[in-house]
């Protein structure tokens, strides 16, 4: 059963019961106020639900500004690492500066423990992935 956790105009974050997924798919620019709400309801879905599986839908999401990278940083990447998470799926922006700031931010990211990440270029990709059963 999938359910939506959160949603607002440029975010949504979905719950696939069944498979212990979390699925957060972001469209065109959140600002800084919408960008962290969105990382902070991410957060409290993989506490409250300790989710095997992500998968993030960037397709359509645009740039993200330094100020927000170094946030999540600070904020997410220490939550990541110690969370449920074991498959991290990400389909990746067809926005270039999507792109590069989100190289940057992988750059900024501790070891993330037993999580396996992986980039795609399709969500039906990604999803296979995900799904498969979790080591």
């Amino acid at each position: 059963m999938v359910t939506t956790y959160f949603q607002s105009k440029a975010f949504t974050l979905l719950y696939d019961h069944t498979n212990q997924l979390g699925i957060a798919e972001a469209v065109g620019f959140l600002s800084s106020e919408e960008f962290r709400e969105a990382v902070t309801m991410c957060v409290r879905l993989l506490e409250e639900h300790k989710p095997l599986r992500w998968l993030a839908d960037n397709r359509q999401m645009k740039a993200i500004r330094q100020a927000d990278q170094a946030w999540y940083a600070e904020f997410a990447f220490p939550k990541l690492r110690d969370s449920s998470i074991r498959r991290n799926a990400t389909v990746v922006s067809e926005d270039i500066f999507n792109k590069m700031a989100v190289e940057q931010l992988m750059k900024r990211a501790p070891d993330l423990g037993d999580m396996a990440l992986k980039d795609f270029e399709s969500r039906e990709e990604a999803l296979a992935w995900v799904l498969q059963p979790v080591k």
